[in-house]
């Protein structure tokens, strides 16, 4: 209870909060184009659980973070630059999205194709799933620097937690 009346505390709090709030812009572009591909009636429930299972997963990453944080120890050497395993993970996530944002532009520029699938619902279901997923994995490499950042500002995870919970209710609320 000491910790609630800590100025610094709630300081902290209101930093992560709003550092949450600032990354999850981002989040709400890609997941508004995301959900855009699914038929009308099924946009909404898309970016609600993408959302939902996205944060499920911030905090699990959250939960797990020190020990990525810990990966520094040098794996190889190349052109005389050490990589670690966090460079390795941090790289890959750098590559993920900007494969994936040239990928979303060239659809958007160019239009997308039209897929001519048998069996209606079970496309339209995988389709779906595939949507979830690619909101989860965007969200996982959007969330990333946030979340070290947290680690690196605070020792309490209850103040990550929480600043992690408001973000994705902005989420929800906006998305």
């Amino acid at each position: 209870m000491e910790q609630l009346a800590n100025p610094e505390i709630w300081i902290a709090l209101a930093t992560l909060t709003a550092l949450e709030l600032v990354l999850g812009i981002d989040n709400i572009i890609f997941i508004s184009i995301l959900a855009g591909k699914l038929p009308p009636e099924r946009r909404d429930k898309a970016r609600r659980l993408g959302i939902m299972l996205a944060a499920v997963s911030r905090l699990g990453l959250l939960l797990a973070i020190a020990w990525i944080v810990g990966l520094t120890a040098p794996l190889f050497e190349l052109f005389g630059h050490a990589f670690s395993w966090r460079d390795l993970i941090l790289i890959g996530g750098g590559l993920f999205l900007i494969g994936k944002a040239t990928h979303e532009i060239h659809q958007k520029l160019e239009g997308a194709t039209e897929h001519v699938s048998i069996g209606g619902a079970a496309a339209a279901t995988a389709t779906f799933g595939g949507v979830i997923v690619q909101i989860m994995l965007l969200d996982i490499v959007f969330s990333l620097d946030s979340i070290i950042t947290a680690v690196g500002m605070v020792d309490q995870r209850w103040v990550m937690v929480t600043a992690i919970l408001a973000s994705i209710v902005f989420m929800l609320m906006f998305a």
